[in-house]
C-alpha cells in the first residue's frame, strides 16, 4: 500500500465509528455558530436618547402626558427623520430671567429602547454618540483574534498534535468566554472577545481537519460539508436564548457553560493517525487504525508497514504565485473567500440597522442556512464546482442590491421584501461558503493545499473585520439610504467575486493536481468531450499535449 488513503479503503472510509467520532467534533461547530455571531446580540444598539437632566426616572417608553411634554422640551427634533429624536443632545437653559437662553448641548447620560434587550454591552458603558464606533471595533477585534487563533493554533497543532491542540483551545475558549460575561468594562471584553474569537475558530478548524483526517477519500467531501450544518443549529440555540433572557451577561454565560463539553472531547478523541505517521509515530497510528478496523468490523491488512507510506514533500504558499495562471487562480479564490465571509457576517450584522422584529429577523437568517446547505450538496455534484460557486455568489449580491428599491422607493410597508431579499443574500452567502471550501481545497495542488487553504482563511477574516464597520456605515449615514448602502456595498463585492469565478477551471470529476507544476498547467488542455475526465492523468497526456504551447493542448 502507498499511502494511508489505501488502508483507509480497506478498513473503512466512513465506518460506524469515524461516524460516531465526526459527530463528536460536530459539536464545537455548534458553539461556533454561537460565538461567531454572539457579539450581534451582545453589543446591540438600541433605539436611544438623552437622559432629561434632573428626571432620574426618565425612561425611553413615554410614562405620561406630562413625561411626554417634559421630552418635547427638553429633546430636540432629529435632523434625520428616520430617528424619533435628538439622540446626542439636549437642550440646556443659560442665564436667568429676561436674559435667559436656550441652547442645545450634548449629554453624558442617555435611556434605551429595551422592548428587544435589558441591558447590552452598549447601554452598559453608553456607547453610543462619541463612542458609537467602539462597537465595530470590539467585532473587528473578535475577528482579528479569529485570524490570529487559526494561524496560531493551526501551527501549534501541527508541532504537539490535533488532539492536544484541541484541549488547549477548549480550555481557553471555557475561561475566556466565561470571563467575558464579568467583564467590568469595555476594553477588558474586547481583549476577552480577541480571546473568544481566537480559541473558538481555533477549535472549529481544527475539529474540521480532523474529521476530514479520519474519513476516506471518497467521502471527505461529505465530511467537509456535513459539520456547516451544525453551524446554523448555534444560531438558534443563541437566537433561543437572547429571546429568553435578555440580557447580554446571561446570554454569554449560557453560550459559554456547553463548552465543558469539548474539555471532554480530549478523552474520547484519539489522535489523527495522519499526523502521527507525519511524526514517525508509527506504533501509536497503528493502534488507532486497527482500533477503527475493529470498531468498524473490517481485517487489518497485517501486511501493510506505515513507515513506508509514501510521503509528499510539502511546498510553501508562495508557489502558488509562481506561474501567470496559479497566480490568477488563487487571487480569484481570495476574492471569493474575501467576499463571502464579508456579506456573510455583514448581513446579519447589519440586519438590526432594518426594520422588523429583530429576533424575528434573526431566526430567519439562521433557518435560511439549513436549505442553503442541502441545496450546495445537491447542487455541487451535478452542476460543478465552478457554476456553483458564482451562482451563489451572484445570488447573493444581488439580493442585496435589489435592497435599493424596497428600502428606498418602498419605504417601511417594504419592509419585509427588504427582510426576504436579505435572507435569499445570506442564503446565498452560505452556499458560496460550502461550495469555496471544497472548490478551493480541489483547485490547490496538494503541496500547498494546507498553506492555500489556511492563506484563504485568513483573507475570509479580513472579510469579517472589514464587515462591521460597512454596517455601521449605516447608522453614519443616517435615513434609509443608511440601510440601503452597506447592503450595496456587499452586494457589488459579491457580484463581482461571482463573475470572476467563471475564469476558473472545474475541478468536479477530474483528477486533481499533485505538484505546483500539475497546478499550473490544471484546466490548461482543452478535453475531449467523448472521454471520461476522471480517467485522465497527467502521465496520460500525449506528446502533442506537452509539446504544444498551454492553450493548443487537447486530452486524447
Amino acid at each position: 500500500m502507498s499511502n494511508l488513503e489505501d488502508v483507509l479503503k480497506r478498513i473503512g472510509e466512513f465506518g460506524r465509528y469515524q461516524v460516531f467520532l465526526f459527530m463528536l467534533l460536530c459539536l464545537p461547530s455548534i458553539s461556533n455558530g454561537c460565538y461567531m455571531m454572539a457579539i450581534v446580540l451582545l453589543a446591540y444598539t438600541p433605539k436611544h436618547r438623552c437622559k432629561i437632566p434632573g428626571y432620574d426616572n426618565d425612561t425611553w417608553a413615554v410614562q405620561s402626558s406630562y413625561h411626554s411634554s417634559l421630552i418635547n422640551r427638553t429633546i430636540p427634533a432629529p435632523d434625520d427623520p428616520f430617528y424619533d429624536y435628538d439622540r446626542c443632545h439636549v437642550y440646556t437653559e443659560t442665564g436667568t430671567g429676561n436674559s435667559s437662553s436656550v441652547m442645545t448641548a450634548k449629554c453624558s447620560k442617555w435611556v434605551y429602547e429595551q422592548d428587544t434587550f435589558d441591558e447590552t454591552v452598549v447601554t452598559r458603558e453608553n456607547l453610543v454618540c462619541s463612542d458609537e464606533m467602539k462597537p465595530a471595533h470590539a467585532q473587528m477585534v473578535y475577528y482579528c483574534g479569529v485570524l490570529v487563533g487559526d494561524l496560531f493554533f493551526g501551527m501549534l497543532s501541527d508541532s504537539i498534535g490535533r488532539r492536544k491542540t484541541i484541549l488547549l483551545c477548549s480550555i481557553c475558549l471555557l475561561i475566556s468566554s466565561v470571563s467575558t460575561a464579568f467583564a467590568p468594562e469595555f476594553y477588558s471584553f474586547t481583549v476577552l472577545e480577541f480571546l473568544v474569537g481566537a480559541s473558538n475558530h481555533g477549535l472549529f478548524i481544527l475539529v474540521c481537519v480532523m474529521g476530514i483526517e479520519l474519513t476516506g477519500p471518497s467521502k471527505r467531501m461529505w465530511a467537509g460539508v456535513l459539520i456547516h450544518l451544525f453551524f446554523p443549529v448555534g444560531l438558534l440555540y443563541l437566537t433561543g436564548a437572547g429571546f429568553i433572557l435578555r440580557n447580554w451577561k446571561t446570554i454569554q454565560l449560557v453560550v459559554a457553560v456547553p463548552c465543558v463539553v469539548h474539555v471532554c472531547l480530549y478523552w474520547v478523541i484519539p489522535e489523527s493517525p495522519r499526523w502521527l505517521i507525519s511524526q514517525g509515530k508509527y506504533k501509536d497510528a497503528e493502534t488507532i487504525l486497527r482500533k477503527v478496523a475493529t470498531k468498524n468490523r473490517k481485517p487489518y491488512p497485517e501486511k501493510i508497514d506505515l513507515s513506508k507510506i509514501e510521503k509528499v514533500k510539502p511546498g510553501r504558499v508562495w508557489q502558488l504565485f509562481t506561474s501567470k495562471s496559479l497566480a490568477w487562480r488563487t487571487c480569484i479564490i481570495f476574492l471569493n473567500w474575501f467576499s463571502v465571509s464579508q456579506i456573510f457576517f455583514g448581513t446579519t450584522i447589519h440586519m438590526s440597522n432594518l426594520g422588523g422584529n429583530f429576533y424575528l429577523k434573526f431566526l430567519l437568517l439562521a433557518v435560511v442556512e439549513l436549505p442553503a446547505i442541502a441545496l450546495t450538496i445537491g447542487l455541487l455534484s451535478k452542476f460543478g464546482r465552478r457554476n456553483v460557486q458564482a451562482f451563489f455568489m451572484i445570488l447573493s449580491g444581488a439580493s442585496n442590491l435589489l435592497t435599493i428599491f424596497t428600502v428606498l422607493l418602498g419605504g417601511k410597508d417594504f419592509e419585509p421584501f427588504t427582510i426576504a431579499l436579505c435572507c435569499i443574500g445570506k442564503l446565498g452567502s452560505k452556499g458560496a461558503f460550502v461550495a469555496i471550501y471544497i472548490f478551493s481545497s480541489e483547485l490547490f495542488p496538494t503541496v500547498v493545499r494546507t498553506g492555500g487553504m489556511g492563506a484563504s482563511s485568513c483573507v475570509a477574516r479580513i472579510g469579517g473585520m472589514s464587515a462591521p464597520y460597512i454596517a455601521k456605515l449605516g447608522t453614519l449615514v443616517g435615513s434609509h439610504y443608511g440601510q440601503a448602502l452597506p447592503l450595496v456595498i456587499f452586494g457589488c463585492i459579491s457580484v463581482t467575486a461571482g463573475l470572476f469565478t467563471l475564469f476558473l477551471p472545474e475541478t468536479v470529476n477530474k483528477r486533481l493536481p499533485d505538484t505546483i507544476d500539475e497546478g499550473a498547467r490544471f484546466g490548461t488542455c482543452k478535453e475531449d468531450p467523448n472521454v471520461l475526465v476522471k480517467t485522465v492523468s497527467y502521465s496520460d497526456e500525449s506528446e502533442e499535449c506537452k509539446n504544444t504551447p498551454l492553450e493548443q493542448k487537447t486530452f486524447l
